[in-house]
């Protein structure tokens, strides 16, 4: 037992030897805290305290959902909830050459009034506009992602009701026989199209997000607006059609609302700068629905000539932008309801 304990030492001893000496050559034998837990070579000194989070840092503190949202420019996007359709208080409100109907009582407005946004105000949303034009041409201007940079601080907006084909809808509704079930049995169709428009809504956050990574992107729902009030037949819809439809719109809001925490959740555990917002506005015009005394909403108005819907029909009008600039200021003032991780 003794010789095998004196042989054994005299072996560990030549193995450290050896080892000390390729070392000394340069051989990685082992990695440098083996080295330095069987021999003591290598061992490096205490390396302190991990380093403390961009937030905590002295002399450092959070900027406020306000300042990451009007430190750049303000980008203003969407569909015709965005661009004011339906509101109309200058010449140019209706100038044939507005294709895209943006107007002068857009909630767009009341935003770049009430913030003072370093880079401007760009007011890019189109009346039509579906997914496909966040990346592709539609009334002669570029796509609409194209309008936002690295210099983008807060984006705004509306999209999704076009894919889904509600003005199509609505108007099927109109013109289906009172109580015949033809204006729900449109539902197939819509539940169809739900699918492909959840992915596109996904496309259209992550490329802002690429183009904008430091942006506060809200997207916006769409008002409720028929009051389902009993014995309350509007524009040929009588009160079950009625709340049909206000159904379909709130399921409309629930996904894009889905897709914006879907996709803030992912940003807020990466620690990325920016934030994905939704707004709910489905009662913001509650009280004032299409039909009521003080509406905040276009009812149908019909060109006979043409024997078509006015443009204006079922859109807010300028009381109803007003009710939805409210909701959008607000939501630009308290944030996301996390820290946005950027810093002073």
């Amino acid at each position: 037992m003794r010789t095998w304990a004196r042989g054994g030492a005299r072996g560990l001893l030549a193995l450290a030897l050896l080892a000390v000496v390729l070392v000394g050559l340069g051989v990685p034998l082992l990695s440098e805290q083996a080295r330095c837990r069987m021999f003591g070579i290598g061992c490096a000194g205490p390396s302190g305290p991990p380093p403390l989070p961009a937030a905590a840092v002295p002399g450092r503190r959070p900027l406020t959902p306000l300042e990451v949202a009007s430190q750049g420019a303000y980008v203003a996007l969407g569909d015709s909830f965005s661009s004011g359709e339906g509101a109309y208080a200058l010449p140019d409100d209706l100038s044939p050459e507005n294709r895209c109907h943006r107007t002068s009582r857009s909630y767009v407005h009341a935003v770049s009034r009430t913030f003072e946004f370093a880079g401007g105000t760009r007011f890019f949303a189109c009346a039509g506009a579906r997914t496909e034009h966040f990346f592709s041409a539609r009334a002669g201007e570029p796509p609409q992602v194209e309008h936002a940079d690295a210099g983008t601080s807060l984006i705004t907006l509306s999209i999704g009701g076009n894919d889904l084909g509600f003005t199509k809808v609505l108007a099927g509704c109109i013109l289906s026989l009172p109580w015949s079930g033809a204006c729900q049995e449109q539902d197939a169709g819509l539940e169809t199209r739900k699918p492909v428009l959840r992915g596109e809504l996904t496309r259209i956050v992550g490329s802002l997000r690429e183009r904008s990574p430091r942006a506060r992107i809200i997207l916006l729902g769409y008002p409720r607006l028929f009051g389902e009030r009993e014995g309350s037949a509007l524009d040929n819809l009588g009160v079950a059609d009625q709340r049909w439809l206000n159904a379909k719109g709130k399921e409309l809001n629930d996904l894009v609302h889905e897709v914006a925490r879907t996709a803030d959740r992912e940003l807020a555990q990466g620690g990325a700068p920016g934030s994905v917002e939704f707004i709910d506005v489905y009662s913001a015009f509650t009280g004032h629905e299409v039909g009521t005394g003080a509406p905040y909403v276009n009812g149908l108005d019909v060109d006979l000539s043409a024997f078509k819907a006015e443009f204006h029909s079922y859109h807010p009008n300028a009381a109803g932008y007003t009710a939805l600039a409210e909701l959008v200021t607000r939501q630009v003032r308290q944030g996301p309801g996390r820290q946005i991780n950027q810093w002073h």
